[in-house]
């Protein structure tokens, strides 16, 4: 092969190579011989590449898949890069000069293996968890209460549930509701969030637990780490504590004895005193190179009577609350947790947790991250934005169609089992990634399509009569229910009187169609003039533009269909049918959409779901 190493020059010195490199190259030169079946790998990997990149082969793209197959090499990584830098750029040359087949015949021949394109085999479902034992697994997961779920939320429930199912483990619910001011519970939330955790991961949580029911607990676990010399009671401000957090000093108060912290931490607890007059910190190293870690707050105290919590029997009986860092590590460990799974800009919460366990002198659950998914269609949405914005009136309430809630996913007829594929699909990848809602509608249409009865919905409708001239009349038109045949028949009554029948089809048929239409599952018509037409034909022959009909008689219609922050209004007219509220139906040449409660003025409302 022109240009390329010679195989039988063993030495990894070979003239051909030029000059080595100097410093760790070079002495791992002196002490390595490369061996002909180590020559002849480079450069079989190195024509393969040269092959599948038409002549432009990388050396960085070749280095990893020598490195896989031959671990050995990785501790001459110096040399072996110099050598493959020269075979690669020999299959280059040949490449140029003699074709790719070329390439492809010295492989076929001395190399076949390297011409069957791998393929990556594509996991189904979740890997299993690491360091985990059947039986013995127990997850959690834990919202803020103060709103029900987002459809962020569902990533959440559906992981750690699945885990839970995969490991024979325990789920548990845990609401984090300690803290009153910025993000204050919702009274209604508890019992939604629950209900909504069971409906999206199939199963009820194990055990359900309630922060703000626990205060004592935390309590217990602040003063034993004071004692212990772990934490101290700070009076610094918050701005002159930032300032010793940047110059990486000491505050005043860290150097307080057990005693006079404890001290000092019950004049915490007393009726006078003063929001952000005092914090705990847990005692760390203010020369930690990451500043968050740096003595961090565990507990505070809440103006609990300016902010009560919601919950009556919680009310303002507490003045001292525990951070969420603080109040979630005590809880993990009381509660067993094995396994956590949770963001990745939660890393630092990671941190400061382990450092707390390692004063108890705890064992700190196995952590697993995943990136953050972004959806397409919904905009920036944040729980505590969707509550105001509702409770100003802006929304209609958290099923409101615009809002990316589990309440409006459930709502328009997302089933559960397609958010459940939906977010396994993506899997724990900690890439950030963006996705579109026809991923989410992919998976609930192979769901609901087999089930679902088809109806017509004509928008937009323009009343036309309709002659049978010679034909004979037909007092009920049969369609199929389903394209199977297991949903039985749909039948229309049409009414005669002297010879036709008014009907509706819609607007934007008339206009685009002014030739012989064909009504779909009963004739050929002449093309609608001044509002009348004739019927030519009850044979489907013909390449005829297909029209959706409905008698005129069709209970009137709406569409709520959501675009964005907004919801379009679609008018039309509905087949009549016997189906309940609640029932998905697919609206033949306008998508999926669920059956809704009457409106005021007596129109069928129905939810679009998705095409």
């Amino acid at each position: 092969m022109a240009g390329s190493l010679n195989p039988h020059n063993k030495h990894c010195g070979d003239d051909n190579l030029g000059e080595v490199q100097e410093g760790m190259a070079g002495r791992e030169c002196m002490d390595w011989h490369c061996d002909e079946k180590t020559s002849e790998l480079l450069r079989h990997y190195s024509l393969q590449n040269a092959l599948e990149y038409d002549g432009e082969g990388k050396v960085g793209s070749v280095i990893g898949r020598i490195m896989a197959e031959r671990p050995d090499l990785r501790q001459h990584g110096g040399v072996v890069s110099g050598m493959l830098a020269a075979e690669v750029k020999a299959a280059n040359d040949l490449a140029k000069s003699s074709g790719l087949d070329h390439l492809r015949s010295i492989l076929e021949e001395e190399a076949p293996h390297l011409l069957v394109k791998r393929s990556k085999e594509r996991r189904e479902g979740l890997p299993p968890l690491p360091n985990a034992t059947k039986g013995k697994v127990v997850l959690r997961f834990a919202p803020n209460p103060n709103g029900p779920l987002s459809f962020g939320h569902g990533r959440g429930v559906v992981i750690n549930a699945e885990y839970a199912k995969l490991h024979d483990g325990d789920l548990i619910l845990r609401f984090d509701d300690t803290d009153t001011s910025k993000k204050p519970p919702m009274p209604d939330a508890y019992a939604q969030i629950a209900e909504e955790v069971e409906w999206i991961a199939g199963f009820a949580p194990h055990r359900i637990i309630i922060a703000s029911d626990r205060i004592q607990t935390y309590y217990e676990y602040a003063e034993k780490i004071i004692t212990e010399g772990g934490a101290y009671t700070c009076n610094c401000s918050a701005e002159d504590f930032k300032l010793f957090r940047q110059q990486l000093t000491e505050c005043p108060c860290r150097g307080r004895g057990a005693n006079e912290n404890l001290t000092l931490w019950k004049q915490m607890h007393e009726t006078d005193s003063i929001p952000g007059s005092a914090v705990v910190r847990i005692k760390t190293d203010m020369g930690l190179k990451n500043p968050a870690l740096r003595d961090w707050p565990a507990l505070r105290i809440q103006d609990t009577s300016a902010h009560p919590h919601p919950r009556p029997e919680i009310g303002s009986k507490y003045r001292v609350w525990p951070l969420l860092d603080f109040q979630s590590a005590i809880d993990d460990h009381r509660q067993g947790v094995t396994h956590i799974i949770r963001g990745k800009d939660l890393m630092d919460s990671t941190r400061k947790q382990k450092l707390l366990y390692e004063k108890f002198g705890w064992n700190y659950p196995e952590t697993i991250y995943w990136g953050r998914v972004k959806i397409h269609e919904f905009g920036g949405f944040s729980t505590s934005e969707m509550r105001r914005a509702i409770e100003a009136g802006e929304w209609t309430g958290w099923d409101d169609p615009r809002l990316p809630t589990i309440a409006t996913m459930r709502r328009r007829g997302i089933q559960s089992q397609a958010l459940r594929d939906f977010w396994i699909e993506l899997g724990l990848t900690q890439k950030d990634i963006s996705v579109p809602l026809a991923t989410l509608y992919s998976h609930n249409t192979k769901i609901i399509d087999s089930t679902t009865p088809r109806l017509s919905f004509v928008r937009d409708p323009v009343e036309i009569e309709l002659s049978r001239g010679d034909f004979v009349p037909h007092p009920v038109i049969e369609m199929a229910g389903h394209p199977s045949s297991e949903l039985g028949l749909r039948k229309i009554e049409i009414a005669w009187a002297n010879g036709s029948t008014p009907i509706f089809i819609e607007r934007a048929d008339l206009i685009n169609h002014q030739a012989e239409l064909r009504l779909k599952e009963w004739c050929n018509i002449s093309a609608p003039t001044n509002g009348h037409s004739s019927m030519l034909s009850l044979d489907s022959d013909g390449d005829y533009p297909i029209l959706h009909w409905l008698p005129t008689d069709s209970p009137p219609a709406i569409l709520l269909k959501p675009e964005g922050r907004e919801v379009k209004i679609i008018s039309g007219n509905l087949e009549v049918n016997e189906h309940p509220e609640g029932t998905i139906i697919q609206l033949e040449r306008v998508g999926y959409a669920r059956i809704e409660a009457d409106d005021e003025l007596g129109r069928k409302v129905l939810i679009h779901l998705h095409d």
